[in-house]
């Protein structure tokens, strides 16, 4: 057996970096997160090249003591906790205290700080793990840590970042969140020397204006509710306001951004009989629970977070949004009114990165924790369900203590329809990926196969006889022993889409320039697929090009596609872009050739000319076994045996 090696600590923080910091975005994360936790109003965030080459964070906070700038870069030190039991009453967003060792061991790093009672501000840097001399500096107030270079001394790492636009939209994505998330702090982001997004810590309706327009919030209910110790506030959109994806949602828990199911689930359920397929609601949500009852160590770069009891936290929010959306009175207890809470001036209750708490706020939480294990002891959590929910809890399934726990996904129906089952803990991207697809996709390989095999399966009818029309829809030919029955749309439809996907192929691109330009407005993540995109679209015949600050200008269209719907168009190509699906142009241009041969093909109940059905005919070339792009089959066959055995003929 090979000695056993005690590491060194520049070869154990380097190991430890891989889960603590492995993408630019989780740097920032880190630094921004801090700048939180001491109690910064005024956060700016500087990238170039995606991260890769320097990230820039500067606050106002608290600062650190100049004695305490060489303890800053060892693992596992932190001023967030001092005892084993302020593990279970984090109130901040740091609190193990590896962040700064393993990125200094990783790229060169350089804080400079002035505490609060400090005469003069110092500066100290660490390259590569090893830690320089503590030396003044000029600086006015706060902190200004900078990170360059990051993983130049791992190349292999180096190597699977993605492009310097990819790396720049994940960023941009945690910062949009800060800025929702925190939204009495001023965020001042900028991108290669730009101003990408700014905000001025004027409240949450300024913060999601900054992120996603001023328009947003005239398409949103304003919640705000307390229901058994837990209160839900925030934004969520009206019934008719949907996204083609989920990266227009963003949930916190105790002021912490975080991705997890059981919330998703409730609010996704309580939506269910309101959206359409492939369509998902708009929401900013703030989930204040007692910290005594939430686990937020449970996930490596803290993006998840485990409640103590999930029946609870789920028949909450379920019950407070689909109250909400149904409209019944005790949405009143939950929708404020804007004007006023203006005029009061009432400010949000959870403000992130407070460090101490008076002795009214203990009073406060003591009381709330109290509802809270009074509905876990009294299942007072069941009058908040569905009912198809209350038979579900009831089944014996372990819901405390972070143990697995079903909940139904979107395609539940309130007033008992059907119900679907997935693991909380289990990420619903197997469900994006499905619900994304475009609605030709479950046809294609069937169609495919068909179209491999086209050649065996012509039938040459020589001798086939027409014989009649079924509701002027359905054309009846002859031949043998066996009669074909053709679906006069579904055949044209085929023919006329073959046509247009040859021309497509083969065609000479035109142009058709649009009177009136169109903006497209996207978030970070769709901004970064349609960037890397863009020369795709290009090639297909649109002039699209970049328009200030997550946008894109269209002054053209394909010719062949001038009555295309763009923002259906754009809807359907930015499916799934939250779930990292590759979407291909070509598929998606398929099924737009598609409908414009639905569209112009004759219709079912046109009464054709006999030279209209010969002619129709004529163009299939007895290839009965096509579909039409929909999948639907043109002609079925029915032979004289089978029509015999249906009169008893044949027994």
């Amino acid at each position: 057996m090979a000695k056993i090696n005690l590491l060194d600590s520049s070869i154990y923080n380097r190991i430890a970096a891989g889960e603590v910091v492995y993408r630019p975005y989780s740097v920032v994360n880190e630094f921004v997160e801090n700048s939180i936790d001491a109690g910064a109003k005024k956060i700016s965030i500087a990238i170039e090249r995606g991260g890769k080459d320097r990230i820039c964070v500067s606050d106002d906070g608290c600062g650190i003591e100049s004695d305490d700038l060489y303890s800053a870069f060892l693992p596992h030190a932190t001023s967030k906790i001092e005892k084993v039991e302020d593990l279970d009453l984090i109130k901040t967003l740091g609190f193990r205290g590896e962040a700064l060792a393993s990125i200094a061991s990783v790229a060169k790093v350089k804080i400079r700080s002035k505490f609060e009672t400090d005469d003069s501000a110092y500066e100290i840097d660490c390259v590569g793990g090893k830690i320089g001399e503590r030396i003044p500096c000029a600086l006015g107030k706060g902190t200004e840590i900078t990170a360059e270079n990051l993983f130049y001394n791992t190349p292999v790492r180096a190597k699977f970042l993605k492009t310097d636009k990819g790396e720049e939209s994940e960023i941009t994505n945690f910062v949009s969140r800060f800025i929702l998330g925190n939204p009495y702090v001023a965020f001042h982001y900028t991108i290669d020397g730009k101003t990408a997004l700014q905000s001025f810590g004027g409240g949450l309706d300024e913060a999601i204006a900054a992120v996603y327009g001023a328009s947003v919030i005239d398409r949103c209910y304003h919640i705000d509710g307390v229901k058994h110790g837990i209160r839900i506030y925030g934004y969520i959109g009206k019934p008719d306001y949907t996204k083609a994806n989920r990266t227009y949602q963003s949930v916190f828990v105790n002021g912490r951004y975080v991705v997890n199911g059981t919330i998703s689930s409730a609010v996704g359920n309580a939506y269910a009989s309101y959206l359409m397929k492939r369509q998902y609601p708009f929401y900013v949500l703030f989930i204040d629970v007692p910290p005594e009852i939430v686990d937020v160590n449970v996930h490596p770069n803290k993006s998840d977070v485990r409640f103590e009891n999930n029946q609870v936290i789920y028949g909450c929010i379920y019950s407070v949004v689909s109250s909400v959306l149904d409209g019944n009175a005790a949405a009143l207890e939950f929708v404020v009114d804007a004007k006023h809470e203006r005029e009061k001036g009432v400010l949000y209750a959870s403000s992130p990165g407070r460090t101490t708490v008076s002795e009214a706020e203990k009073t406060v939480e003591s009381s709330i924790l109290s509802d809270f294990n009074e509905a876990v002891s009294k299942d007072i959590g069941d009058t908040c369900l569905h009912p198809l929910m209350k038979k579900i809890f009831s089944s014996g399934q372990s819901v405390g203590n972070g143990e697995p726990f079903c909940y139904p996904k979107q395609s539940e129906m309130r007033g008992g329809a059907r119900i679907e089952f997935h693991d909380s803990g289990v990420s619903e991207k197997s469900e994006e990926s499905q619900s994304a697809s475009d609605i030709f996709a479950e046809n294609k390989k069937f169609l495919e196969d068909l179209e491999r095999k086209e050649k065996q399966q012509k039938i040459i009818f020589e001798r086939a006889e027409y014989r009649g029309c079924l509701f002027n829809t359905y054309l009846i030919y002859e031949e043998g022993e066996n009669a074909y029955i053709i679906d006069q749309h579904a055949a044209h439809e085929r023919l006329i889409f073959n046509r247009l996907k040859e021309e497509m192929e083969t065609r000479k691109i035109i142009k058709q320039p649009m009177l009136i330009p169109y903006v497209l407005s996207l978030n970070s993540e769709e901004f970064r697929f349609i960037s890397e995109n863009l020369k795709y679209l290009e090639d297909i015949g649109f002039d699209i090009e970049e328009f200030g600050a997550g946008s894109f200008k269209i002054s053209a269209v394909p010719l062949d596609l001038q009555e295309i719907d763009l923002q259906g168009f754009f809807d359907e190509l930015l499916q799934g872009v939250d779930s990292l699906k590759a979407v291909r142009l070509s598929e998606l241009l398929r099924d737009k050739i598609a409908m414009a041969a639905c569209k112009h093909a004759v219709k079912g109940g046109m009464i054709l000319s006999d030279l209209e059905k010969a002619k129709l005919f004529e163009m299939l070339h007895g290839n009965m076994g096509l579909k039409c792009p929909h999948g639907r089959p043109i002609a079925i066959k029915l032979s004289k045996y089978e029509v015999e055995k249906m009169f008893k003929r044949i027994v």
